[in-house]
């Protein structure tokens, strides 16, 4: 049951480097590549989602995330330590496919982790927010 920890500072840049970084441990896993890179599109958007609204895109706070690989699953944990989450609706995207001027701002990304996560789960508690994204591989 292999547990890597990972820690970035709150700045876009360090996102996809840190993609690359557990890429390659899911890779020494012998995680499927269309898993890793679902996993991938997932936690990119979940950083940069901890990024612009919990830390308001001040990039000097850090971000901690684990990752373990375990009965079957991948899971992730991202944890930071800014504004917590309010919205707890499950994501919808509702728009006219016809009508690309007027595409969803925002929400496409927690609606894509919905729909490519076995499960997600979300908590804080004393100034730690945890974003659990679990993926059956």
């Amino acid at each position: 049951m292999p547990i890597k920890k990972f820690e970035i500072q709150s700045k876009y840049e360090n996102v996809v480097v840190l993609s690359t970084s557990i890429r390659t441990f899911c890779l020494e896993q012998s995680i499927r590549d269309e898993k890793i890179t679902e996993m991938e599109l997932c936690l990119i958007e979940a950083l940069n989602n901890v990024i612009k609204h919990s830390y308001k895109s001040d990039e000097n706070n850090k971000i901690e995330i684990d990752v373990e690989v375990k009965g079957g699953f991948l899971d992730l944990y991202i944890h930071d330590f800014g504004i917590a989450r309010t919205n707890f609706e499950k994501p919808k995207l509702e728009f006219d496919p016809d009508d690309i001027e007027n595409l969803p701002e925002g929400g496409m990304g927690l609606f894509i982790i919905d729909q490519l996560m076995h499960e997600t789960k979300y908590y804080s508690e004393n100034g730690k927010n945890t974003f659990l994204m679990r993926m059956k591989i």
